[in-house]
């Protein structure tokens, strides 16, 4: 198998991460080490509905699952990340990064992926009525043209009209095949 790096896994609180397996499944059969961070949100609907979620999260990846910043003296507990997909992205969370809000660790994780070149793939999951908004649509493009890749549109997310959201048509995969596209395997990085 093609070793692909490390991957942290960002998602905020919107109802594809409550199937976070799947594509933390998914990208290790594509080769990368899966590394989770939610939003506190995010993790707090992790905890809500069963505490051994998160502990579930932890066996699969082999990682702790972060939510919060550390504290200056803590050790680093997750290895530095090769590539980032930020799925499901919220669009709260998409107006504070193009805004270089960093108020929670997975913000402060996305905003430093763009200066510090790591590749980044976003996968949207937000209603008809919020895609409408004009902030919205300036925060998809500022961010577009930082490199971010936001997979919203043909060949990714579609909004849907508030309330009518379809989990079982979220498209995980459209995001995993973009981190293909971005970032190279492992073996080839050097070269």
């Amino acid at each position: 198998m093609t070793q692909r790096g490390t991957l942290y896994l960002i998602a905020c609180a919107a109802p594809p991460a409550r199937r976070l397996p799947v594509p933390i499944r998914a990208a290790q059969e594509d080769g990368w080490d899966v590394c989770a961070i939610l939003t506190p949100a995010a993790y707090r609907w992790a905890t809500e509905d069963a505490e051994g979620e998160i502990e579930a999260l932890r066996q699969l990846t082999g990682h702790p699952v972060r939510w919060q910043y550390k504290l200056p003296s803590q050790a680093d507990a997750l290895p530095e990340p090769d590539a980032m997909l930020v799925a499901p992205l919220s669009c709260n969370t998409l107006n504070k990064w193009a805004a270089a809000i960093s108020d929670t660790l997975a913000l402060g994780l996305i905003t430093e992926a763009i200066g510090l070149k790591i590749p980044t793939v976003a996968l949207p999951h937000w209603n008809h009525a919020q895609d409408l908004h004009p902030a919205t649509r300036r925060s998809v493009e500022e961010l577009r043209a930082a490199g971010v890749t936001i997979l919203l549109g043909d060949g990714g997310f579609t909004p849907h009209r508030p309330r009518h959201g379809n989990l079982d048509a979220y498209p995980w995969q459209a995001g995993l095949d973009a981190l293909r596209t971005v970032s190279p395997p492992e073996e080839t990085r050097d070269e």
